[in-house]
């Protein structure tokens, strides 16, 4: 198969994981009588016991070095834990914020991967940079607070969404290079299977340190459903598709073929919720999706 071929299985793959991620907010709002960790662990669990079949003997043969080991364990807390866990709280609040929001704000991720990649690989920030993440930051803004005033009283609970909406695009954001990186090494089928087992293991950890133990036991039969729907549809199957189209196009192409799934996601919640944007938020949503493929397309200049 040609490059060119190559290219546009890679990007149909990356849309097909986007779209299926627009459903996410669907199925985690059913689940707001749980703690967020709880629905992190079992969603992560049902993932790792469903893929380890198609695995197990990669899982027996491959090896991985100290190094590859901390790049993965550093995927699974940054993506796997805290931006999975902030991105559920954020749509659990969805009392205050829409989901539709939540995943405008997630789509803030190329900022957040560009500037790691300034830390960490010592990529150059250039002036169109700046101004163009700049733009997309007072768009977020007015997207969350269509008048562009906070009351942080009655908009508390809005401002507290927001934030986890932006942990959840800094966590995932951030840990994109890192994916990419380990899917030079490695199979995509691979490196899933090892994120989920690793992120199961985090997400236990982290239910002991806080307490939160006893909720492994408050999920009814039809919450223990929905976390196995998520793990064939959103979770696990979304991020194994992604994976594998990401290993076929450049970490800004896919970037830029993310975009879509916001948009689907306001569709989704004005069907299904009844949730309209204004018109002010929707002019600032569509400043926000343009200023996210300015960055992705300078990022792309700068690294051909």
């Amino acid at each position: 198969m040609d490059k060119s071929s190559e290219t546009l299985k890679g990007s149909l793959l990356v849309v097909c994981a986007a779209l299926l991620w627009a459903f996410d907010g669907i199925i985690r709002r059913s689940l707001f009588t749980l703690p967020p960790i709880t629905i992190i662990f079992y969603e992560h669990l049902f993932g790792a016991i469903i893929i380890l079949p198609f695995v197990w003997k990669s899982l027996a043969t491959e090896r991985l070095v100290i190094k590859d080991w901390l790049l993965i364990i550093l995927i699974s807390l940054l993506s796997g834990l805290f931006g999975t866990l902030w991105f559920t709280t954020a749509l659990l609040k969805s009392g205050f914020i829409s989901f539709g929001v939540v995943f405008l704000l997630q789509k803030l991720q190329p900022i957040f991967a560009i500037s790691s990649a300034r830390i960490f690989l010592k990529e150059k920030l250039t002036k169109k940079y700046i101004i163009w993440a700049v733009l997309a930051l007072a768009s977020a803004y007015f997207v969350t607070f269509p008048s562009g005033k906070v009351n942080f009283v009655a908009g508390s609970g809005t401002v507290i969404a927001a934030l986890y909406a932006l942990g959840a695009a800094f966590a995932w954001g951030s840990s994109t290079t890192f994916s990419k990186m380990a899917l030079l090494k490695k199979p995509h089928t691979y490196i899933t299977a090892v994120r989920f087992f690793i992120t199961t293991v985090l997400a236990f950890c982290f239910m002991i340190a806080i307490h939160q133990a006893p909720s492994l036991y408050s999920p009814s039969l039809s919450q223990f459903a929905r976390f196995a729907l998520i793990a064939v549809s959103t979770g696990m199957v979304a991020l194994l598709i992604y994976y594998k189209g990401l290993q076929k196009i450049p970490v800004q192409v896919s970037t830029i073929l993310e975009l879509t799934f916001p948009f689907v996601a306001i569709l989704i919640d004005a069907v299904l919720y009844h949730s309209f944007l204004s018109a002010s938020q929707w002019i600032a949503a569509i400043v926000l999706i343009a200023s996210m493929y300015k960055i992705s397309s300078i990022r792309n200049e700068t690294s051909v």
